[in-house]
């Protein structure tokens, strides 16, 4: 017996499946088929994105090591496109610098291979349930703006270019510009709550910031508050 997964629309949830190794592609397929959904598959980067340009689908599983042009280019020209669909995108076992990235680059949820059908289907019920998302809007502290849809920064009119965890740090540091965030608040939003590695890792990135943010500038934007943590300075910007 066959059940349609529909939404509150009532149409058949549609998902494209960019992956371009067969037997895993073919799994995913069958699996979400068997499961109610409608299911279309790309085995190149390119054709992905073509298909997602043309077609309205109610989410993407997106790979990134693709034939043509990878996953962070799809997800990233989809985005600054204003195409907002979700995406789920699959990374490297144990890629910490690929999951950071694939969300920096506009993914909404990331998973790593090799991975259970079970765990896939239910990241993908929940994307569902939270629905399409809108652009998220350029942040601005003083003459510093970070743009998280296409993944730039500038200070003024100088463009400042980030690594993906130093765009990461930035934007949770301007989300709560003015105010004290302690180091464990940065290393759970920006490097994850499962982080178990150096704490002074923060530090170290920091560092990184100050030196891209405030060049030669006299006054530092990013401070450190003793026995707290940092905190982006508005009037220092």
């Amino acid at each position: 017996m066959h059940f349609w997964v529909k939404s509150r629309e009532n149409h058949v949830m549609n998902i494209l499946v960019i992956e371009d190794e067969e037997h895993l592609a073919t799994a995913v397929a069958k699996g979400l088929r068997d499961e109610g959904f409608a299911v279309e598959v790309s085995r190149t980067g390119s054709d992905g994105l073509a298909k997602a340009r043309g077609h309205s689908y109610d989410l993407i599983v997106l790979d990134i090591l693709l034939p043509e042009i990878n996953g962070y280019q799809v997800c990233a020209t989809l985005r600054a496109e204003g195409n907002w669909v979700p995406i789920l995108m699959l990374t490297a076992k144990d890629g910490d610098l690929d999951e950071a990235e694939a969300l920096d680059t506009g993914a909404d949820d990331f998973l790593s291979k090799p991975f259970s059908f079970v765990v896939l289907l239910a990241r993908i019920r929940a994307l569902l349930r939270r629905g399409r998302r809108e652009r998220p809007a350029v942040l601005r502290v003083g003459s510093l703006t970070l743009d998280p849809a296409e993944h730039r920064c500038h200070r003024g009119e100088i463009e400042i270019h980030l690594t993906p965890r130093e765009f990461s740090l930035l934007e949770y540091l301007m989300r709560f510009s003015g105010e004290a965030v302690s180091k464990r608040e940065i290393l759970d939003h920006v490097w994850g709550d499962e982080f178990e590695g150096d704490p002074n890792i923060v530090e170290v990135y920091v560092g990184y910031l100050r030196r891209k943010i405030d060049d030669s500038l006299a006054k530092s934007s990013l401070e450190t508050v003793r026995g707290v943590g940092y905190r982006l300075n508005p009037s220092g910007i």
